[in-house]
């Protein structure tokens, strides 16, 4: 099946489901010597685990990674890195009165139509736990990214309508890791707390926004037409589930500003080229010009919610399905490693392709 592979010289494919033995993934494009710290990457795993706070699902996943090929005394080969982590606490028979019901806008339908087949089990392959692949090829990208000073920070900016206003340039995004819902302002993360914890008991769910910054990014990154730097990044962070929008600089509010307003003039740093403002998000022609680059990934509420909901099973009769199991009331505080994850490999995959150039 097409679609499990991500990247063209920095490489991810993945394999596993929800409810199966384990998930897993091979990477290639590594180069050989890199160090390849496994604290490191159990640290970024530990981030995305299930069970991790109070505001989040209580499966309770320890998500350690085994390292099967590719590594020797620490140190990548250059051949492909393959991994396994294995699923320990799932619960197949909490999806049992649903094995024949489209649960309302999970992918249930859509995977039965095109496949003719579906694992019931959770979702299977189009459960977010196959995002554990991401985040271990996601740190495996980071420690490349070190090696040029790049560096990756991604938070919750808005639950709800809980929206921080601030900007990150005036955060210290060193505290993110300070509060569960991964906010680095602490008054604003204690009402996002709050009302998460709301949501939760009200067996719903709800969506928000997490904000993306990647620092010190190279010069020249992307190409001019079709595989644009941001587009890249469009196409990475659209395929992570429940993202519903994605957008850089000033985003969807460039569209009401005149040039005036938008535009970033020019002026010499010593011997570098800077630009006064950032409205651009660091991109201009598609093109990384050296400036942070900065984006918003909106994400839904999650599909599943505890409560009575109409909907259709498989013989085309309208019925009623509650829906079973453990699951996240908000899937912000545990995306947000993963953002880092596929922003970390767009990086690599655009600092490989432009030394093309060079």
């Amino acid at each position: 099946m097409a679609g499990n592979t991500f990247g063209n010289f920095y490489k991810l494919t993945s394999f596993g489901e929800s409810h199966g033995k384990a998930v897993g993934g091979v990477i290639e494009g590594v180069m050989p010597g890199l160090e390849i710290d496994l604290d490191f990457i159990q640290g970024e795993l530990n981030r995305r685990r299930p069970g991790q706070s109070a505001i989040t699902t209580p499966r309770d996943e320890k998500d350690r990674v085994e390292i099967l090929s590719g590594v020797m005394e620490g140190k990548a080969t250059g051949t492909p890195i393959g991994f396994l982590i294995w699923n320990g606490d799932q619960r197949s028979k909490d999806y049992t009165n649903i094995k024949d019901v489209y649960r309302p806008s999970h992918a249930d339908y859509t995977y039965q139509e095109k496949y003719g087949i579906r694992d019931y089990r959770g979702g299977g392959r189009s459960s977010a736990r196959e995002t554990i692949a991401r985040v271990v090829a996601g740190a495996v990208a980071k420690l490349i990214l070190k090696k040029h000073g790049v560096q990756i920070n991604a938070y919750t900016s808005q639950v709800g309508s809980i929206k921080l206003e601030k900007s990150y340039a005036e955060m210290d995004l060193a505290k993110v890791e300070e509060n569960i819902v991964r906010c680095p302002d602490a008054e604003v993360a204690e009402k996002m707390i709050e009302y998460i914890d709301q949501i939760r008991q009200d067996k719903d769910s709800v969506g928000g926004v997490i904000t993306c910054v990647v620092k010190n990014s190279p010069v020249g990154l992307g190409e001019p037409v079709f595989d644009k730097f941001h587009a890249e990044m469009g196409k990475a962070m659209l395929g992570i589930n429940a993202v519903k929008g994605f957008e850089y600089g000033m985003g969807f509010k460039a569209g009401g500003m005149k040039g005036t307003e938008h535009n970033d003039e020019f002026y010499m740093d010593g011997d570098k080229v800077r630009t006064k403002t950032n409205r651009s998000g660091g991109v201009q022609g598609g093109i990384t010009n050296g400036e942070d680059v900065y984006m918003n990934v909106v994400f839904k509420p999650i599909a599943t919610i505890l409560k009575e909901q109409n909907t259709v099973n498989k013989q085309g009769e309208e019925v009623a399905t509650t829906v079973k199991g453990r699951h996240d009331p908000c899937v912000l505080p545990r995306a947000v490693p993963i953002v880092e994850a596929m922003a970390a490999m767009v990086m690599v995959d655009m600092i490989y392709l432009n030394k093309m150039y060079r």
